[in-house]
């Protein structure tokens, strides 16, 4: 049997069964025997026996083997319970029988149970049971007592019926011909053959613990990353191992080899094979790789195609350091890494690369490539998100490169990470109500992530006050503004900026038109802050109004005029919406959100401001952010020059998205929110890549994110939209 291929094996499984056949037509009289008590020896031995014994788990049992082999029979001895007009001899068969099979079902229960114990006495016991079932819970010795029961209980007073079931019995499970012969002529072939254990590949020169093997490679014998070797271990008994990468050196060139961890009836398996017992490595023939991998799953071994490197030196508990062990694969910034913690996958996703050097023998020198990631946690797929995963992963451990797939656009994802279908998603609310940033140069889709975010809150029925500069969000939310409406109120508002030149007042406060543009202001937006009004959006320009300030006492009716700064004018909205809001009193969910178009000419910083009175209209404008969290007010500050935008308000800024970036004082502000190694990789984004971190992401740490497509946000999340609000007659309905 250790030296059968699966092929042969099967072979031998149907003669066995036309020997089961024919005994059934020599002792019973007919091919197949009946279904009843009579036809029991047959059923067990063909349908579970021989099938278990020789294709299912030919060379090791597991604790789950056993007990599917003692399930089924149990279920067989329980379908001849109560044996009609049977003796007491025949009960005690029964129960004998019965308790061997029950005594193999409960230890493999009690073997998994306890396998995770934490006191040793239980992991003691697991071990025991363990062994039992290995020993004691194959098929041969499950069935074989459903067998004997069955020949001794229902064909005992047919001696033609006994002799032959039981010579049957003997030859295909005692004796076994055909898999001795075979094994011996296989044994003939590897006395008389060239090489036992495969082809010679090199000796042991060292292992690096854990796992690691270093072989002096001989180059007459070619090998591969991903072969199979023959390995002695670090126990000195023969183990499999995966090849990984050379080190030249000034004496010849050494293979690095990592130790798959296999169970120990497996591992005999591989002692056999080897030959000779050794330092030497060889590397494992195809049909001793099949063999030994039959009943077993070894994870290194069925992913080694996606294996990328190992677990390095100096990793913790949020950032992987691992070995690049291969340079064949797609190894990028923002790719995903799955690791194994215990028992769990945790993926982790790629920041950082460097190469390094370390000395291997006799200051011979080895160069390598080292990268960095930071960890994600593991994908939960009930909640759509990530589990937190406490700990890091053990030294050596492999580490596998995240296949890529098709990303499929999501109503709730803002984005995915890079070359995968995993989403990144994001709490409307928490992103109004703790206030957020999209920072990034021109062109990398700044603007079209900050219209996909104002028509988020539109869906989340959040009022959206947009301070824009640019003129873009009204014709890309065109669906939600009434234009028309929109610009009678708009020249309205405008209309009383220029009469205020000429008003001069006693009262400085008085003079000028901010007073009067202020309380148009709060009209306007008084019944737009009501729920249920039926509206979300209104844009404003605030360099397209003309506001006068009267800057000093009246001489002979006349006083110093100025004109409000884009900056001044963004003061008034953001505290005549604070005001309103007030008045409704504190809340838990957003209400409102100011967005800052060009926030750098909107809340400057006071390095780059135009005029004194700047400085003063920006702190305004902060104190009002500051102050509306409680009334449901929050911000979005859109900007492509982070070190001129006021740090008051952007330090409130709880959820940041990060795009493409050279400003060095904008990086540096964003190492405090992001950390140094994804603030290292914003001036290398691509366009729509951005980093995305804060209590409104779906992730806890910053992640890299590939953003969606405008036309695959339109037309997943408006058709969604609109097939809700189909079945909602109360949903939120367009302004015409």
């Amino acid at each position: 049997m250790k030296t059968l291929s699966q092929q042969f094996r099967l072979i031998i499984l149907v003669l066995y069964a036309v020997v089961l056949l024919g005994a059934s037509k020599l002792a019973l009289g007919s091919w197949l025997p009946p279904t009843s008590e009579k036809g029991l020896w047959f059923f067990s031995g063909l349908g579970a026996l021989l099938l278990g014994n020789l294709i299912v788990s030919p060379f090791y049992h597991k604790p789950a083997d056993a007990i599917s082999y003692g399930v089924t029979g149990l279920v067989a001895l329980l379908a001849v319970w109560p044996m009609r007009g049977g003796s007491g001899f025949d009960l005690v068969l029964w129960t004998l029988a019965t308790a061997y099979v029950l005594i193999v079902v409960v230890s493999g229960l009690l073997s998994i149970a306890l396998k995770d114990g934490r006191r040793q006495p239980l992991q003691q016991a697991s071990r025991s049971l363990y062994h039992l079932t290995s020993t004691f819970g194959g098929p041969r010795d499950v069935f074989s007592a459903v067998f004997l029961f069955a020949i001794f209980a229902f064909h005992r007073n047919e001696p033609r019926e006994y002799l032959t079931i039981g010579a049957c019995w003997a030859i295909v499970v005692a004796l076994r011909p055909l898999e001795r012969i075979s094994s011996f002529v296989a044994e003939l072939r590897q006395i008389w053959g060239a090489r036992s254990g495969g082809d010679p590949l090199g000796e042991v020169v060292g292992h690096l613990v854990p796992g690691i093997v270093l072989i002096k490679h001989d180059p007459s014998c070619a090998v591969k990353f991903g072969d199979t070797l023959v390995v002695p271990g670090e126990d000195g008994k023969a183990n499999i191992a995966l090849a990984l990468d050379h080190v030249g050196l000034a004496d010849g060139r050494w293979l690095r080899a990592v130790q798959l961890d296999l169970p120990w009836g497996v591992r005999n398996e591989v002692c056999k094979s080897a030959g000779e017992k050794s330092n030497l490595c060889r590397i494992l023939k195809k049909e001793q790789l099949e063999r030994c991998r039959e009943g077993i799953h070894c994870e290194m071994l069925e992913r080694r195609d996606s294996l990328v490197g190992l677990v390095a030196p100096d990793t913790d508990i949020s950032r992987l350091r691992f070995e690049i062990v291969r340079c064949d694969l797609d190894l990028e910034e923002g790719r995903l890494l799955e690791v194994g913690i215990g028992a769990k996958p945790v993926l982790y996703q790629v920041v950082n690369g460097l190469t390094r050097e370390e000395i291997v023998q006799e200051k011979n020198k080895r160069g390598y490539v080292r990268g960095e990631a930071k960890k994600i946690g593991r994908w939960n797929t009930s909640t759509g998100g990530f589990d937190v995963v406490k700990w890091l992963p053990s030294p050596n451990a492999p580490v596998f490169l995240v296949g890529r797939a098709e990303m499929q656009p999501r109503k709730e994802a803002v984005g995915h990470f890079p070359g995968t279908d995993y989403p990144v998603s994001l709490d409307i609310h928490q992103l109004v109500v703790h206030n957020g940033a999209v920072l990034g140069i021109l062109g990398v889709g700044k603007s079209f992530l900050a219209i996909e975010l104002v028509e988020r809150m539109i869906a989340e029925k959040i009022k959206v006050i947009c301070l824009d500069l640019t003129n873009q969000y009204a014709n890309e939310l065109s669906q939600f503004y009434d234009a028309r409406d929109e610009e009678r109120e708009i020249k309205e508002l405008q209309a009383l900026g220029p009469q205020g030149r000429g008003k001069v007042s006693l009262n400085v406060e008085e003079g000028g038109s901010v007073g009067d543009f202020t309380a148009a202001l709060r009209q306007k937006l008084e019944p737009f802050l009501q729920e249920g009004s039926g509206r979300y959006l209104k844009i404003f320009n605030p360099a397209s109004f003309e506001i006068w300030r009267q800057d000093s006492k009246p001489y002979q009716n006349k006083a110093s005029m100025a004109s409000l700064t884009p900056t001044e004018v963004t003061r008034i909205f953001a505290e005549v919406t604070l005001e309103i809001l007030q008045e409704k009193g504190m809340t838990d969910v957003a209400r409102c959100c100011l967005v800052f178009e060009e926030a750098h000419s909107l809340i400057p910083e006071w390095t780059a401001v135009a005029t004194e009175g700047d400085k003063s209209a920006t702190n305004g404008t902060a104190k009002a952010i500051l102050q509306g969290r409680k009334f449901g007010l929050g911000c979005l500050v859109v900007t492509q020059r982070t070190a001129n935008v006021t740090k008051s308000i952007l330090n409130q800024c709880n959820t940041i998205f990060a795009l493409r970036s050279f400003d060095a004082t904008g990086i540096e502000f964003l190492k405090n929110y992001i950390g140094e190694d994804y603030a290292a990789v914003i001036s290398t984004l691509e366009d729509r890549h951005a980093v995305i971190f804060g209590r409104a992401s779906s992730c806890r740490d910053p992640v890299l994110v590939r953003l969606n497509e405008r036309e695959d946000f339109l037309r997943v999340f408006r058709e969604a939209r609109e097939e809700g609000e189909s079945h909602d007659p109360q949903g939120t309905q367009k302004a015409d």
